[in-house]
């Protein structure tokens, strides 16, 4: 285990040992998480912590990160909403998309390169004050400005109108490839 460390002089454990122990206590979707936060706050990513995992001994924690971060359609995501909607990009038959990237200065939730398609997913903890949506909006713009087309989905649609979502994805994709062959 990586040894411990300091941070404006406390002693803390290292991020590789607590993402371990907390894997052997939560759930599964809490370590996708919580690995997610370190990759964002360059703690540690993803890559780090697979190779920093080989030479641990077999501690509790270790076995179920190592299937989480080995699995084959591990994609990172910031929340529970967004681990929702991809199995609806998957149905819609959407390649994986990248996650949390950066497109035009802005931090979206999907983005489909092949595609020119940025997807939001919207929570009411993250959206619901008139700054933020004002923000969204000068966010959406930017992306239109550069070519870029934007879906956003509520909390509401993700878990009760997964049919909706689902062909809202399909038609939009189709017109973006099509748009693309032009």
């Amino acid at each position: 285990m990586p040894g411990r460390r300091e941070v404006d002089g406390i002693p803390v454990t290292h991020p590789v040992a607590t993402l371990v122990d907390l894997a052997a206590l939560i759930p599964i979707g809490q370590v996708e998480a919580a690995v997610n936060e370190a990759d964002h706050r360059r703690l540690v990513n993803p890559e780090q912590l697979r190779e920093a995992l080989d030479p641990l001994p077999r501690w509790p924690g270790t076995g179920r990160l190592r299937k989480l971060l080995d699995g084959p359609t591990t994609t990172l995501t910031s929340s529970q909403l967004e681990r929702r909607f991809l199995p609806l990009a998957h149905a819609a038959r959407l390649p994986s998309p990248q996650t949390q990237a950066w497109i035009d200065g802005y931090r979206v939730d999907f983005f489909w390169p092949e595609l020119g398609l940025v997807v939001e997913t919207d929570g009411l903890r993250y959206h619901r004050t008139a700054t933020k949506q004002a923000s969204d909006k000068r966010r959406d713009n930017a992306h239109a400005i550069s070519g870029l087309t934007t879906l956003r989905f509520t909390h509401g649609q993700v878990c009760h109108e997964p049919g909706y979502v689902r062909e809202a994805l399909v038609r939009t994709a189709r017109r973006c490839r099509q748009r693309l062959k032009a």
